[in-house]
């Protein structure tokens, strides 16, 4: 049975809440995805990579995202847009959620890596066929009526 669309928000939330890691798709200088952790503060996603990375030049230039969290049967795809924070900018008390939920803290390598601040433009949530249709849970940066 397909859930309704306050359970499938419910699961998205919680998924984003819970899970670590995500794949992050941008493009600029040629299309890249890769593999990295996340923080949801409830409104945005945090992520960070290495400031030489294409991943970090595509979002310094041009800002447009696409996260996929969870498994092929069940997903949450989020387009958004990104803006960079240098770790010096980013205030204690996230950086260290960030590293007390993913492992990792930045902050504490000689390299230099950037912070992303991801906000969600479009979230879509789905398990199976029988959730394709009304799988749109915001749109335009908003939440849709569950």
């Amino acid at each position: 049975m397909p859930r309704t669309p306050a359970e499938r928000l419910k699961d998205t939330l919680s998924r984003l809440e819970k899970d670590v890691d995500a794949w992050v798709a941008t493009a600029g200088e040629g299309p890249c995805m890769v593999p990295l952790s996340f923080l949801w503060d409830g409104e945005t996603l945090l992520i960070s990579t290495a400031a030489r990375t294409p991943t970090a030049r595509n979002l310094v230039a041009d800002g447009r995202v696409r996260v996929g969290v969870g498994l092929t049967r069940d997903v949450v795809l989020i387009e958004g847009t990104a803006e960079a924070v240098r770790p010096q900018e980013l205030p204690e008390a996230t950086g260290d959620a960030f590293a007390a939920k993913t492992g990792f803290d930045p902050r504490a390598l000689s390299s230099p890596y950037l912070y992303f601040r991801i906000r969600p433009v479009w979230v879509q949530a789905w398990r199976e066929e029988d959730e394709l249709a009304g799988r749109d849970l915001m749109r335009d940066g908003e939440w849709l009526d569950a």
